[in-house]
């Protein structure tokens, strides 16, 4: 039970810290302006939990492809290495407001295209609802985007490589359920006013926050036996 609870503990703190201001947490909150925020939750805390499992799994799988010890001296140093990314953001200038910038671009590009395509008559809606693709036959179209583009943005992203190694070390499941509240909490605040709150918080409290606890896991690990 206390393994449980330190993944726990761990994967929570861990995943808040990197997931207020990042892009999936500025995707939500710009989607939840232009659309129901429901749908926009749905989608996005979907892909959060769908990605949380399969990062944890891989963590989980990984001392069975490679040496506990391997896996455990990876795992040491990919907290290091993540500590000194995240000091070193904190540290650097504009890096909260390009990433901004950055998603609100790419939505503003796809909603002039989807609102171009829109002003189409309305004689063509049942075709077009036949060449829809499958999934939005089932699927409401909003919810299908938050979750792809929560998913693509969490894929290969500092916190999905991090909870590989966290899961590859402590318990998997109180990663899981760490990693999937940590998730919940971060994509509610972004839908409920994640733009405003964000502009609120201090980047560089957030960064160096983050940093020092990713070292504090690099020296915890450092100093245990491989066989804890």
């Amino acid at each position: 039970m206390s393994a449980v609870l330190q993944g726990f503990t761990k994967s929570l703190a861990m995943t808040v810290l990197s997931e207020i201001g990042d892009k999936t947490f500025f995707a939500a909150a710009i989607l939840a302006m232009r659309h129901p925020r429901r749908l926009v939750l749905s989608g996005c805390l979907a892909a959060l939990i769908v990605m949380t499992i399969l990062s944890a799994g891989l963590g989980w799988a990984a001392p069975n492809l490679v040496s506990r010890k391997w896996t455990h001296h990876i795992a040491t140093l990919l907290f290091f290495g993540f500590g000194l990314w995240s000091l070193w953001d904190a540290f650097s200038d504009g890096g909260e407001a390009e990433e901004l910038a950055e998603v609100e671009a790419q939505l503003d590009a796809d909603w002039k295209a989807n609102a171009g395509t829109a002003k189409e008559g309305k004689a063509d809606d049942e075709l077009k609802k036949k060449k829809r693709p499958f999934l939005t036959q089932f699927f409401s179209p909003i919810l299908l985007k938050a979750f792809s583009i929560t998913f693509f943005g969490e894929w290969g992203d500092k916190s999905q490589i991090a909870t590989i190694g966290l899961a590859a070390d402590e318990n998997p499941f109180g990663v899981v359920l760490g990693g999937i509240l940590g998730q919940a909490l971060c994509t509610i605040a972004a839908v409920l006013g994640g733009k405003s709150l964000a502009s609120q918080i201090s980047e560089k409290i957030v960064g160096l926050s983050g940093g020092v606890l990713f070292i504090v896991f690099g020296i915890q690990s450092f100093l245990s036996s491989v066989d804890s």
